[in-house]
């Protein structure tokens, strides 16, 4: 195994395809993706959005390879998302990297895709040892490594905080995912109107808030009170959640992951904690927060470096995969 190898990433598993080199040294040659918009009040269909990867697919590999500035015979691993995620999207992704590492003759290397979002944040970051909130359309979980996995203190009982933020979005007519827009309508308002506020134990549940939000809608409320107050409830659950997971565990450092990581107000309350209780608080960089190639590259970098590697006739998706059940050989 050479010390200086390179790793293109294939990610799929929801509404983006993207693709990434990367060196085992960290470093990001390139990272490009496209991301399938679905109709204004729609959510993620399936099978367009695996038309969408597969349409997509080919341009966006040529462009990675392009700004990398590396021809395919450089490459030596070939790592792609194989779960959790929709069936169709993985599929699409599994079946460009097996082509690949075919082709190529290259390792193939499968990645969980919620790992990916929290190896990349570290990565970014620098962090080593942190209480990781992973929130995403997919994942809403405190994590911190210990005895060989990635455990969880702390997750969803139902809705995941993307999901939440997604379905309000698409109710009052906005496309997935709508976490940009619904954090720019928040900032325009002031005006907090009660919603149900549910944290049980170190775990939280967005449904009430979910319901509630569609009635104060449906009752003619501002789409900017709503957005706020909605805000407003859910970002405080996350950062009392993750508050007390910070102090069962006596760590110093917390760590935001997933694309909502990209929320400032979100980051502000867990600043505001973390200086509260001496600790510092991370985030990755809101260009990589979001689904891409990069956290499938890197998490494939590592697996590889311990010795994980597939035979195309092996490789498998699975839609449901969770991240505690998967062995970290890279971390002590």
């Amino acid at each position: 195994m050479n010390s200086e190898y390179l790793c293109m990433g294939i990610e799929s598993t929801a509404h983006t395809f993207g693709v990434s080199i990367m060196d085992s040294e960290g470093n990001i040659l390139s990272d490009v993706k496209s991301v399938y918009k679905p109709p204004a009040g729609s959510g993620i269909h399936p099978r367009e959005a695996s038309r969408h990867h597969t349409v997509t697919a080919p341009n966006l590999i040529n462009e990675a390879m392009e700004k990398a500035k590396i021809s395919y015979s450089d490459i030596d691993i070939i790592a792609y998302s194989a779960g959790p995620g929709i069936g169709p999207c993985l599929r699409v992704g599994a079946t460009v990297s097996r082509a690949l590492s075919l082709r190529l003759k290259k390792p193939l290397i499968p990645v969980n895709h919620a790992i990916g979002h929290i190896e990349l944040a570290c990565l970014s970051s620098g962090v080593k040892d942190p209480v990781n909130l992973l929130v995403s359309g997919g994942h809403t979980m405190i994590n911190s490594f210990n005895a060989g996995k990635w455990r969880v203190f702390g997750e969803t009982l139902d809705l995941t905080i993307g999901q939440l933020i997604d379905q309000i979005g698409r109710y009052a007519g906005f496309s997935s995912p709508a976490g940009a827009i619904m954090e720019e309508l928040a900032r325009k308002s002031k005006n907090y109107l009660m919603l149900p506020y549910s944290v049980k134990g170190n775990d939280v549940s967005f449904s009430g808030i979910l319901t509630s939000a569609k009635k104060l809608l449906d009752d003619d409320n501002k789409i900017e009170d709503v957005s706020y107050s909605l805000q407003e409830t859910a970002y405080s659950m996350l950062t009392e959640v993750t508050e007390r997971a910070l102090a069962f565990l006596e760590k110093e450092e917390v760590l935001i992951s997933g694309g909502v990581a990209a929320s400032s107000r979100l980051k502000q309350m867990l600043d505001n904690m973390c200086k509260e209780r001496g600790a510092k608080l991370n985030a990755v960089p809101k260009k990589y927060a979001g689904d891409c190639g990069a956290q499938i590259a890197w998490t494939g970098i590592l697996s590889y470096k311990t010795g994980v590697e597939i035979s195309v006739s092996d490789s498998w998706v699975k839609q449901s995969w969770r991240l505690d059940g998967v062995k970290i050989k890279w971390r002590k």
